[in-house]
């Protein structure tokens, strides 16, 4: 995939916010460290178009990145450590779920998990609530570079069952380092927004 152009369009709270247009858009979601901006980065071959941090839970609003104004990737805050008030969850929570929910143009949620744990409660809880609402998924497991090659099979099955991966859905091992796993996230992001 080719990036011309990315850059980041707006940080929305409510519908009324988001970008007008009928163009795709993928919903990027995990915990709060997991690697949503380094993917990002790293997909669309940038040093920090997504901001990264090592405060988990900075990302507190809808990202919208539009990318060689084709489509978008909207950064969605992440759930878990983030050390915010549980109203503040709350508030979040209700944003994310309005967003999930009534937004036509959104084609498939990619849901980061780090590779070296298994699923925490909340990355279970977000998986279902995509099937429930029969979302396009597609399981991105990231950080692959920190484990050994020779593990990777039994990190991958032990996430597939904590999840009661759907047979459907796509599951990509993923590295923001040495970009292991981008060219087929392509090929599957590009064919769900297709």
């Amino acid at each position: 995939m080719n990036i011309k152009k990315a850059e980041i369009v707006i940080s929305a709270v409510k519908p009324q916010q988001y970008p007008k247009g009928n163009l795709p858009e993928i919903a990027l979601a995990g915990r709060s460290n997991v690697g949503k901006s380094s993917f990002i980065n790293k997909m669309i071959h940038r040093k920090n178009l997504a901001r990264t941090s090592s405060k988990p839970g900075k990302t507190q609003t809808l990202n919208f990145y539009l990318i060689n104004e084709k489509f978008y990737f909207v950064d969605v805050p992440g759930y878990g450590y983030a050390k915010v008030s549980k109203k503040e969850r709350e508030a979040w929570g209700k944003m994310i779920e309005t967003y999930l929910t009534t937004r036509k143009q959104l084609k498939a949620v990619v849901l980061l998990v780090d590779v070296r744990h298994p699923p925490t409660k909340d990355d279970i809880m977000m998986y279902e609530f995509l099937k429930y609402y029969k979302m396009p998924t597609i399981v991105v497991a990231t950080k692959a570079d920190k484990i050994p090659k020779g593990k990777w099979s039994k990190h991958v099955k032990i996430i597939k069952e904590a999840l009661h991966l759907h047979p459907n859905d796509e599951f990509i091992l993923f590295s923001a380092e040495t970009g292991y796993g981008k060219e087929e996230a392509w090929n599957v992001l590009l064919k769900a927004m297709s």
